[in-house]
């Protein structure tokens, strides 16, 4: 029997017949094997790929969800503070303190600073104080007597919020001239 060089497999049918199957040559196996170990590193760098992008979507929904929050929650912040200028505004014309209904009120208003405050909602004093454009939104500018400065807030005629130490509603200033 002479030696081609390559060896010899034989395979038993359902017929029980055998086949001959020729095996490939050492160097077509190192090629296919070259071939499969570069398609595997291909399909490996794309599964990264995909898990980098996925990773990225999650991170930049996170994001998106918790701007959104912070808005509808900004939102709604806002509107609970117009009913603290309400009840600001019934307090300053109740009579008696000792009056049911103004101590009502008062215990009310409370609790409306209370949740306020656990949002991390905080008053600022603008009165006596330069004006700052950041925080004030001048409404009215009159002028002052010699001993006052230019550019001070004279009066609030809406208080002026923070939330988490970011301007949430600009006070509503009077300002010297």
């Amino acid at each position: 029997m002479e030696s081609t060089g390559q060896a010899r497999e034989t395979r038993l049918n359902d017929d029980n017949t055998y086949d001959v199957i020729e095996n490939e040559s050492s160097e077509m196996v190192d090629e296919e094997t070259a071939q499969l170990k570069e398609q595997l590193a291909q399909a490996r760098d794309q599964s990264l790929r995909t898990l980098a992008e996925f990773d990225n979507y999650r991170r930049r929904t996170r994001q998106e969800l918790s701007l959104a929050e912070q808005a509808g929650k900004r939102d709604v912040l806002l509107a609970l503070l117009d009913v603290m200028d309400d009840f600001d505004r019934a307090l300053l014309h109740t009579g008696e303190p000792s009056n049911a209904l103004t101590e009502g009120l008062q215990l009310v208003r409370r609790r409306f600073n209370d949740v306020l405050l656990s949002n991390g909602v905080a008053p600022f004093d603008s009165e006596g104080q330069p004006f700052d454009p950041m925080v004030h939104e001048a409404i009215s500018v009159i002028e002052g007597d010699d001993g006052s400065e230019s550019g001070t807030v004279y009066a609030e005629e809406q208080r002026g919020y923070l939330m988490n130490g970011e301007l949430l509603r600009p006070a509503r200033v009077v300002v010297l001239r």
